[in-house]
């Protein structure tokens, strides 16, 4: 066979070997070739330097349960905190991102706002009053004094999650950062929940060691406003940190009445507030008063500011 016949035989093998490639092509239309596929792969790969994915979020000890990108979401959206799935808790289902130009960021998940329409129905006849027709029967503080903070915290279990309260604007920076810090060190919050979820009732909400803050209410047993009432006051795990007042025949009373094993301050324990504590110190740094210090009765969850 000469040369000039070798060759035609070689172009005519490409041509059919291109058509028959060109038809698979065609009837499998999924298909693609090995260079097509490198490329593709190689899109496809994570980064070499564990910048992003879980091996970056499990190996920081700071966040245990949601990842940064979830955090933001909570911060940015407030009712999407991660893959669509609405926020658990209600004041940031109820506000969403309806007050994300009014809302003042600290840092991711950690930010305070102004309360949405549908938050401030929420509250009325609960934490906040119904505004009676007597104009001199109004609450000595509006709606529009108020702010929701919006926070992460960790539970008892060590485990993050998110956390909300209502307060006076007056607190609500030093709020977002005090809780900040504490989240920074892990310190452990059972519950931090509006009081609303408990109807309001203030006792209701110690027994189940709540963290709160508004609550539109007298001082127990008295006819004057708490520093509830003007969003000014938080209490701090209260289940391990009573209120104790002492009756004219000097027995103690104390509040909530679950918390009796823990008036006994002399007494080690998890989650108690003493002087050496840090969220005592955080609170005082930010120019809190605590009720621990009082003389007249003692409430070592209560911390308050005056306006």
């Amino acid at each position: 066979m000469n040369r000039s016949k070798m060759m035609q035989m070689l172009i005519l093998l490409a041509a059919v070997t291109l058509l028959a490639g060109s038809f698979l092509r065609i009837v499998r239309q999924n298909s693609m070739s090995l260079t097509e596929y490198e490329n593709l792969n190689a899109s496809l790969e994570s980064p070499s330097d564990g910048a992003s994915g879980a091996d970056s979020r499990d190996s920081d000890p700071d966040i245990t349960v949601s990842s940064a990108a979830e955090d933001e979401s909570t911060a940015s959206g407030g009712s999407e905190p991660a893959g669509d799935t609405p926020s658990v808790l209600t004041g940031a289902a109820l506000n969403g991102s309806s007050q994300a130009d009014s809302r003042i960021t600290f840092a991711e998940g950690f930010y305070y706002e102004p309360l949405s329409n549908g938050l401030r129905r929420y509250i009325t006849g609960i934490s906040y009053p119904t505004e009676a027709p007597d104009s001199a029967l109004q609450p000595e503080i509006t709606v529009d004094e108020l702010r929701y903070v919006h926070i992460l915290h960790y539970d008892f279990e060590g485990c993050s999650t998110e956390g909300e309260l209502i307060c006076n604007e007056y607190i609500a920076a030093d709020l977002t950062e005090i809780f900040y810090e504490l989240y920074s060190n892990e310190y452990r919050l059972e519950k931090v929940l509006l009081i609303d979820e408990y109807d309001g009732d203030d006792n209701a909400s110690m027994a189940d060691n709540n963290t709160s803050c508004f609550n539109y209410r007298n001082i127990e047993d008295k006819a004057e406003l708490s520093w509830h009432a003007y969003g000014l006051a938080v209490d701090i795990n209260p289940l391990y940190n009573p209120h104790i007042t002492w009756q004219a025949d000097g027995t103690a009373h104390v509040s909530p009445g679950e918390a009796a094993p823990y008036t006994d301050r002399s007494l080690s324990f998890p989650y108690k507030i003493d002087e050496n504590d840090l969220c005592y110190k955080l609170f005082i740094r930010h120019g809190f008063t605590w009720g621990g210090n009082w003389n007249h009765s003692k409430d070592y969850q209560h911390f308050q500011k005056t306006k």
